[in-house]
């Protein structure tokens, strides 16, 4: 129990690294402006010609935000641990009486913290402002549900945002642990972020069966909340198992890099 202790007690301090800086508190306020502000915006510019749905305006205001949401994680992770390098505290975080994988451990976890606090922000502000100018009436347009009720659709959808949040995040965690730049972390977990779909594109797994194995094919579940299979006929459960095996891969390499980190110098 005193261990558990210990470890509750590191997990607190990462969590205030995390959440006494401004700039967290600034991700955290854009982001609700921007998911209150979607709704409204569309409730304003259709001047009452067309009767937007709660359902339909929430499901909107998800795809926009969660991209946002996405950066802002990312940002957190990116800095989770090359910022103790850039800041020079990595050698006073070393010397106390935790092991390195407690300290990574623990890191992590307030990375999850962080993503979830975002993600329960943006639905909590979404959603109340969608519940306010749209319509409890109309149903959601375009897109089969596949017998999902029209709430269970739209939170399918959530679940999917935040597994492709979730593993971009890992990325960038990953990156932070092997490389001691905030900045080079930053850059490159955006990049693979803005990049995926082109590079699915060009390397289809409907043309290129190989490309199956990439993450990048796989990260947008939502393709199998209305179908069975997703990009080149890859069920479900083939999907998972990928993103687990490269999730996997993503954390034993930022663990043995960390565990092996020579910081004396």
């Amino acid at each position: 129990m005193k261990a558990l202790g210990e470890f509750a007690s590191l997990i607190h301090n990462e969590n205030i690294k995390i959440f006494r800086r401004l700039r967290t508190w600034i991700m955290l306020i854009l982001l609700a402006l921007m998911s209150a502000l979607f709704p409204a915006l569309i409730h304003f510019t259709t001047n009452g010609s067309n009767v937007v749905g709660l359902w339909d305006s929430f499901r909107t205001t998800v795809a926009i935000a969660f991209f946002l949401n996405t950066i802002f994680t990312a940002l957190v992770a990116a800095d989770s641990v090359a910022g103790e390098f850039t800041w020079g505290t990595i050698k006073l975080l070393l010397i106390r009486p935790w092991s390195r994988s407690k300290i990574l451990l623990s890191k992590y976890i307030s990375l999850v913290i962080f993503s979830l606090v975002s993600t329960g922000v943006l639905i909590l502000f979404g959603y109340g402002s969608a519940f306010i100018f749209s319509s409890r009436d109309a149903g959601i347009t375009g897109d089969m549900v596949m017998g999902w009720g029209q709430g269970e659709y739209v939170f399918m959808l959530v679940l999917c945002s935040y597994i492709e949040l979730f593993l971009t995040a890992a990325i960038a965690f990953m990156i932070s642990s092997v490389f001691r730049s905030s900045g080079l972390a930053i850059v490159l977990s955006l990049s693979i972020m803005f990049t995926k779909d082109i590079f699915i594109a060009i390397f289809n797994p409907d043309r290129y069966e190989w490309a199956n194995y990439l993450i990048f094919a796989h990260m947008n579940l939502s393709n199998y909340v209305v179908s069975d299979t997703g990009p080149g006929g890859a069920t479900l459960g083939f999907a998972i198992a990928v993103l687990a095996a490269y999730y996997v891969i993503f954390m034993a390499v930022s663990w043995i890099v960390f565990r092996k980190r020579d910081v004396a110098a």
